[in-house]
């Protein structure tokens, strides 16, 4: 008898420690999916938002900006650019994805499937990071139209993209948990990731302020993103790419542990 228990007792423990991967593929397909249903708001509009900002801060100023570190205006202003648009259509993204589903209570029959928390988190994660290389494939497409797209370190540039798809995938779900309202989504968009962005150098080299305003800027995370992402198009750098990569994988971790103990304690999740 006590054998037997203990057999049973093995197997309901590997049983659950197996992937739903079914149930992951249905999910991650939904997320696609919702992509493609709001198509104008999810990739049409951050492609042409990307556009005005190519064609105006690159091509028209561009032509009247001498060369920054021997390198063309275009060129050095477009990785930020394209940071920038792949970062706030993940976030975007599993924000809106979760908040959404608290809001019209379609979480409880996710929270009812057979899923694990983890699954459920990777399931909205990789669909905000298709959404954001969706976009950053249109933001490509746009660049090389300009003649802006220089690819330097190809596998270092597709790590740093899904990087910080992957970070502010995971960011906006802790919004997505948070908001109790539509307005609240954009709270951290408006006032954290847009200013932090345009302050962290995409259209401008450090080399240009002062002591005092550079030092504040190394403080910025966002400009180690977009440093990264300029060394990887262009090989120019003006910060260690060392101390970049270990604030990425750090934000990565932290986010996902905390992501993780939100899920598993239910915090606002049936709300």
């Amino acid at each position: 008898m006590a054998k037997t228990k203990t057999v049973k007792k093995s197997t309901d423990i590997e049983d659950s420690n197996k992937v739903n991967w079914i149930g992951l593929y249905s999910f991650i397909r939904r997320e696609v999916e919702r992509i493609f249903r709001v198509v104008i708001q999810t990739v049409v509009s951050p492609l042409i938002s990307a556009f005005l900002f190519i064609f105006i801060f690159g091509f028209i100023l561009g032509q009247r900006i001498e060369l920054i570190a021997g390198i063309p205006y275009m060129k050095f202003v477009f990785p930020g650019i394209l940071m920038m648009n792949i970062l706030t259509s993940s976030f975007m993204h599993s924000s809106n994805s979760l908040y959404f589903a608290r809001f019209m209570h379609t979480i409880n029959e996710i929270l009812t499937a057979p899923f694990s928390y983890i699954e459920m988190i990777i399931g909205f994660v990789v669909g905000a990071v298709i959404r954001g290389l969706i976009v950053g494939v249109g933001v490509l497409i746009i660049g090389l139209l300009f003649g802006a797209v220089t690819i330097a370190h190809p596998l270092l540039f597709f790590l740093y993209v899904v990087g910080i798809a992957v970070i502010f995938a995971l960011l906006g779900l802790v919004v997505g948990l948070w908001a109790k309202g539509f307005e609240q989504l954009n709270i951290l968009n408006t006032f954290v990731i847009m200013p932090l962005s345009f302050l962290g150098g995409m259209f401008y080299s450090i080399e240009f302020l002062s002591d005092t305003i550079r030092t504040i800027t190394l403080y910025n995370p966002f400009f180690y993103f977009v440093d990264a992402m300029r060394f990887s198009t262009i090989g120019y750098n003006e910060s260690n790419l060392l101390v970049g990569g270990v604030i990425m994988v750090g934000l990565i971790v932290f986010l996902a542990v905390l992501v993780v103990y939100l899920f598993k304690t239910g915090w606002r999740l049936r709300e």
